[in-house]
């Protein structure tokens, strides 16, 4: 089997995502029923942290060891990577060591670049442009809870981060309209064309009008915190309240990737309400990460 690697949401088909979203199901199963599945035993994960993590580091880790694998976490500080080593170098020799990477980073070409040097599947964990494994699990928590998301609406609001950037993608992939609304300033990149399944706008509640879900993130992302109390102004109108989910369709959803900071981009009674699903969210990140351990390491099962 080739060498395939997740850097970006784009980077698999939707025939791919369908059968990821299938072995998540069983594997969710297994999981919940004490059903031992470890096809990855003797295989090794090496987690590479230049960001901070709780999510993507206990579903990477926690997910591995289910599935009868080892992982290693590292940071930084603990490679020569801290120390100036070029990434080419480190990706020859980490990619001679274990079978899987996952790096979480701020710059997305140093993990392009680390792809491009490894002789094994490299996962992007997070970059400051694209958070695809994220994304893999919030498509597949709406598909859990309302079937398939084929021409739905989902409404973005908020920071045009690397997170709605990875929505964009999954809109392309998956056929459905993502309504974006940022503060002036914080829109999605240029380059970030969804044409047909895209659509803008200035008012935050008329993005969300009639959205099937709903779904914001942090108004400041890591590395960008020196911007909190200039951000908390210009962001103000873009809080996820009742209000606005009120104007959503009857039966829309409410995701945040976490962590939330209530009062701030949603308010508690949404994210803690009866339409947030936030939590299915969460929990979905292990299962669709280790069916796309799987896939990676073992191709179609």
């Amino acid at each position: 089997m080739s060498i395939k690697h997740y850097l970006q949401f784009k980077d698999f088909s939707r025939e791919e995502y369908d059968h990821l979203f299938q072995r998540s199901i069983f594997i969710k199963q297994q999981f919940k029923t004490y059903q031992p599945y470890q096809p990855l035993k003797d295989r090794t994960l090496a987690m590479v942290f230049e960001k901070n993590s709780t999510r993507t580091r206990v579903s990477f880790e926690a997910g591995m060891y289910q599935m009868g694998g080892i992982a290693i976490n590292l940071t930084t500080g603990d490679t020569q990577l801290g120390r100036g080593e070029p990434i080419d170098d480190v990706a020859r020799v980490i990619s001679r060591m274990v079978d899987v990477v996952m790096i979480r980073t701020f710059d997305h070409q140093i993990i392009e670049r680390f792809a491009e040097y490894s002789r094994v599947p490299v996962i992007n964990g997070l970059t400051d442009e694209h958070h695809p494994c994220q994304i893999m699990a919030d498509v597949f928590t709406f598909i859990e809870h309302r079937g398939p998301i084929d021409g739905k609406v989902v409404a973005w609001i908020g920071d045009g981060n690397n997170v709605a950037r990875s929505w964009l993608q999954a809109a392309r992939v998956f056929g459905f309209k993502l309504h974006v609304s940022t503060p002036p300033g914080f829109e999605l990149q240029a380059g970030d064309d969804g044409g047909e399944h895209l659509k803008v706008f200035a008012d935050p509640m008329e993005a969300a009008r009639g959205a099937d879900l709903v779904t914001t993130d942090v108004w400041t992302s890591m590395g960008w915190e020196d911007e909190t109390e200039d951000r908390k102004q210009k962001f103000a109108d873009w809080q996820v309240d009742v209000e606005m989910m009120q104007i959503a369709a009857s039966n829309a959803l409410f995701m945040h990737c976490l962590p939330a900071h209530r009062g701030e981009e949603v308010t508690a009674d949404v994210i803690d309400g009866a339409q947030s699903v936030v939590w299915d969210e969460a929990e979905n990140r292990l299962h669709t990460q280790k069916a796309l351990l799987e896939y990676l390491l073992l191709g179609k099962i």
